[in-house]
Formats: C-alpha cells, structure tokens, sequence
C-alpha cells in the first residue's frame, strides 16, 4: 500500500482543525486529475483558483477499477502529479451523461483551456482513448460520463 504525500495527511489534519464537525471521519482518498504530469498539475492548479470546478471520468472507468461512484457531499483531496496535496475538494452534484450529449455549462465548469465545448470535447476525445485502450476497450461518444460537480472547499495556502 502506498503512503500518501505528508502532505495530504497535513492538509487534512489543517482541515478538520478548522471544520471540526469533520474530525469523526476518516481522510479522504487523494488523486491527481489526468494521466500526464503536466495536465494533473496545470488541473490542480485550476482548483486551487476555483477556476475548475467540474470532472468527467467516464463510468468505464469506475466500472473497471471496481471503484465505487462518488455520492454529493464526498470529500477528496485534489494532488499534484508527484502526490503533493493541493486542495480538498467537496462533490454537489453529479449526473451521467452520453459523451456526446455533454453541454457547454459542464465543459466551463471544468475550467479547462479555453472552457469551451469544442476544447473540452478534442482533449477527453483524447483522454478516453488513451484510457480505455490501455485496458483493450474502445472509445465512442455514446460511453457514459459522470460529470462530477464540486467545490474547492480548502486550499493549502488555508494551512
């Protein structure tokens, strides 16, 4: 089992001194967004400005990775590429969409490039892709998304 960045657990131990109603639940899972180092950290820095406040894995993902889907009002704690906690995010709304169906306002959200819905299609069109054939499965836009509304309820420059 890895351990997390000391980060995280600091970030964390920040937090909760500060929302004490929290201090009974255990720490929430880390990730960093994207699978390059650049992109996770350029996203990670969109949080800490609140300027990306949406994400889209796709479904596949969770189903694949055994992972149970988020539920709105889960904590997660945002890393950079190298673990290096950046920020405690809080999901507010979710909903599963076609690739294909995705609208505008959740593509601003997420906060990405230029916020638009061409953008935010051409680089998860290339993200999917790269994620499913890992794995062997194949990209189409009919795939289900989970668009994963949150909020950046702390950051580190809060510690």
């Amino acid at each position: 089992m890895n351990l997390p960045n000391p980060s995280v657990l600091n970030l964390w131990e920040c937090f909760v001194r500060q929302y004490p109603k929290y201090r009974n639940i255990s720490i929430p899972k880390h990730f960093y967004f994207c699978d390059n180092e650049q992109d996770a950290n350029t996203c990670a820095e969109l949080v800490e400005k609140k300027i990306k406040q949406a994400t889209a894995p796709s479904v596949w993902w969770y189903e694949y990775h055994n992972e149970p889907m988020p539920k709105v009002g889960d904590l997660f704690i945002v890393t950079d590429w190298h673990g290096e906690a950046k920020a405690i995010i809080e999901i507010t709304a979710l909903e599963q969409v076609r690739f294909k169906d995705v609208g505008e306002a959740f593509a601003y959200a997420e906060g990405e490039g230029d916020k638009s819905l061409a953008y935010w299609r051409n680089v998860h069109t290339d993200y999917y892709t790269r994620e499913m054939e890992k794995a062997g499965a194949h990209f189409n836009e009919n795939i289900l998304i989970s668009c994963e509304y949150f909020q950046t309820v702390f950051i580190t420059k809060n510690v």
